[in-house]
C-alpha cells in the first residue's frame, strides 16, 4: 500500500549539537505530534552553522517533502545564521519584517527596566522577504514560515509553542496508530524468522524490534506501526501468540 500523505524532514542547525554540547531533545516531541497529525517525518538531518551547508540542503529538501521544519540559528548572535541562510535559499532579501519589528521594540521597551533594542536583538527581526510570522507564547522573538519551510527556535520549550502555534495551518493526513507489546527474557534472534512472518502478512503494518536492557531483565519490545487501527492491532496480536509460543509473558505497552 503506498503512503500518499504529506510528509515532513527536520534540519536541526548548530554546531552545538554536532560538537555534543548540547543534546537535541526537538526531534521526538516533533516526530510524535507530526504523526498525530498524519505527517510523517520521513528525515532527520543534523547540520552545522556553515551558510553554504544550509542553503545546499535547504534548498534539497524542500522540493522533496511537503513540509521542512528547521531548528535553531534564529538567536542574537554572529553565528545565528538561520534567516538569513532561508533567504538565499528562496532567493529573496533578508529584510526587517515591520510587524515583528514592531512586536520586539514594544515588548523591550515597557519590561522594567527597559531594555535596549540593540542591533543585535534586531537581528531576530530580520527574516526573508515574503514570511509569515510564527508567533509563540514564550517569547516575544518569532519564527517564521516562507514556502513550505518552517523556521522555528532551537530552544525546546520555544520551538514546541512555535510548532503549537503553527500546526493548525498544516494539511495532515490519517493519524499514524502504534501499538506495543514486550516481553523479558526473549533475544531477538530467537523471534526474527516468526516475526518476519508477521510481517509479510501485514501490509500496510511496519513492525519494529527493539531490544532493552534494564535491572529487572533485559527483553525486547516490538512496535507496530500504521494508519489502520485493525490492522495494527491484528498484526500486534499476532506478536503476543508469536511471544507465548516463544515461552515469554506478553506485556502490552512499553517497558518501564
Amino acid at each position: 500500500m503506498t503512503d500518499t500523505r504529506p510528509t515532513a524532514c527536520l534540519l536541526v542547525i548548530g554546531d552545538e549539537v554536532l560538537s555534543g554540547r548540547t543534546r537535541d531533545a526537538n526531534i521526538q516531541y516533533l516526530g510524535t505530534r507530526l504523526n498525530e497529525l498524519g505527517i510523517p517525518l520521513r528525515e532527520v538531518r543534523v547540520i552545522p552553522d556553515d551558510r553554504a551547508v544550509i542553503v545546499a540542503t535547504v534548498n534539497e529538501v524542500r522540493h522533496r517533502f511537503t513540509y521542512v521544519f528547521t531548528t535553531g540559528g534564529i538567536g542574537p548572535t554572529h553565528d545565528d545564521i538561520t534567516s538569513e541562510c532561508i533567504a538565499e535559499a528562496f532567493g529573496v532579501p533578508w529584510v526587517v519584517h515591520p510587524e515583528a519589528y514592531a512586536e520586539m521594540a514594544a515588548d523591550y521597551a515597557r519590561r522594567n527596566p527597559p531594555v535596549e533594542f540593540n542591533a543585535a536583538r534586531q537581528r531576530m527581526a530580520t527574516m526573508p522577504e515574503g514570511a509569515t510570522l510564527i508567533r509563540n507564547a514564550v517569547s516575544v522573538a518569532p519564527g517564521f514560515r516562507i514556502g513550505n519551510v518552517i523556521v522555528m527556535a532551537g530552544v525546546p520549550k520555544v520551538m514546541q509553542a512555535m510548532f503549537e502555534a503553527v500546526a493548525p495551518t498544516l494539511e495532515g493526513g490519517i493519524p499514524t496508530v502504534s501499538r506495543s507489546v514486550h516481553a523479558q527474557g526473549v533475544l531477538e534472534g530467537a523471534i526474527a524468522e516468526p516475526l518476519g512472518a508477521i510481517q509479510a502478512e501485514s501490509p500496510g503494518v511496519a513492525l519494529g524490534s527493539y531490544p532493552y536492557y534494564r535491572a529487572g531483565g533485559n527483553g525486547v519490545a516490538i512496535v507496530a506501526r500504521g494508519t489502520d487501527r485493525a490492522a495494527v492491532e491484528a498484526a500486534i496480536a499476532k506478536v503476543a501468540a508469536m511471544l507465548r509460543a516463544a515461552g515469554a509473558e506478553p506485556v502490552f505497552g512499553e517497558p518501564a
